[in-house]
């Protein structure tokens, strides 16, 4: 997808004052030969700037070794469509807070200039990531905690602005990591936040996770996007040497009462298999959750939404052998 490029004259090195925010610009399902299974009955224009190689990157940081993740079990989970209007930002949230509460240390990282975790869990905040990837703060100082066991890297309009930054870099895609290696040792997971786009902000995110958890709304036109998904995890690997892994497809919005719905999870099971979870029932609790600055399991624990969601921790969750099974048939569905 397209980005923003800067100037010629945008310097590599950290500004001296901050850059001017900047304007972001933001088919059907591959084949494969996978499972057939039925869905469940509950169930601004901008240049563009294709992903580059990059040098050689520094090695990842370690996770903790008081982790309890299965040895196949995303470290760093990016949660990430192109599309917008998917859930991102509620699966994000939903699946931080489901294991945080569960006993593991979990860091939640909001990449989307938006600023809607923070809001979405009532959180205050002073600084944010822009603070992180431009100014250099150290990310100890900008981390907030957001519920027991949950940290949190908030983001807001400013974010914009790194943009600008990170096209100036010489390993552009890799800021994102590199600033983040000395803290990411001490979750048990990361989850990410990505915006609807291919910004390099979203590459730098992608280079740094494991694996990608794709929401996508039970409608035609987000089945037919899932497939630039697909295709922007191999750049990923290609282009950038790395080996991110397409965890899993989470149909979002599920109403049973609508064909269009059960169509295209249908769809997705066909093409994905295990790789495509249960779906999230759409549920009025989603949009009320917000305003009132709670998650679902503390908002309305009892709602179909808050069940859902709980499964898709517990499947991050399980024996490593599910997990890499399922994810060697998604990489199946982008070979």
């Amino acid at each position: 997808m397209p980005i923003v490029t800067p100037p010629a004259s945008v310097p590599a090195s950290v500004p001296q004052s901050a850059p001017q925010p900047a304007t972001i610009a933001a088919s059907s399902v591959p084949p494969t030969a996978n499972s057939t299974s039925a869905p469940a009955a509950r169930p601004t224009t901008a240049v563009a700037v294709p992903l580059v190689p990059s040098p050689a990157a520094p090695a990842n940081g370690a996770p903790s070794a008081r982790s309890s993740r299965p040895s196949s079990t995303p470290h760093v989970l990016a949660v990430f469509n192109h599309k917008g209007g998917t859930g991102k930002t509620t699966t994000a949230v939903h699946v931080a807070a489901g294991l945080a509460a569960r006993g593991r240390r979990v860091l939640l990282i909001d990449t989307d200039g938006q600023g809607n975790v923070a809001t979405s869990l009532g959180i205050s905040f002073e600084r944010s990531l822009y603070h992180v990837i431009v100014m250099r703060l150290d990310v100890r100082g900008v981390i907030v905690s957001a519920r027991p066991g949950l940290d949190l890297v908030p983001a807001d309009e400013t974010l914009a602005a790194a943009e600008l930054y990170l096209a100036g870099q010489k390993q552009r895609d890799r800021v994102l990591a590199s600033r983040f290696q000395e803290v990411r040792g001490a979750y048990d997971f990361v989850v990410v936040d990505c915006s609807p786009s291919l910004s390099l902000l979203n590459q730098n995110a992608l280079v740094m996770a494991d694996a990608v958890l794709c929401p996508v709304a039970c409608d035609y036109l987000s089945l037919v996007g899932v497939r630039q998904v697909v295709r922007t995890v191999k750049q990923v690997n290609r282009l950038l040497s790395h080996r991110l892994q397409f965890w899993g497809v989470l149909p979002t919005f599920f109403d049973g009462r609508a064909r269009i719905c059960h169509d295209v999870v249908a769809a997705l099971r066909q093409h994905f298999g295990e790789v495509c979870l249960d779906p999230v029932r759409i549920t009025s609790r989603v949009k009320e959750a917000p305003a009132q600055g709670k998650t679902l399991f503390e908002y309305a624990p009892g709602s179909t939404a808050a069940e859902d969601y709980s499964r898709v921790v517990e499947r991050l969750l399980l024996a490593p052998e599910k997990n890499r099974d399922a994810t060697r048939t998604a990489m199946g569905a982008v070979a």
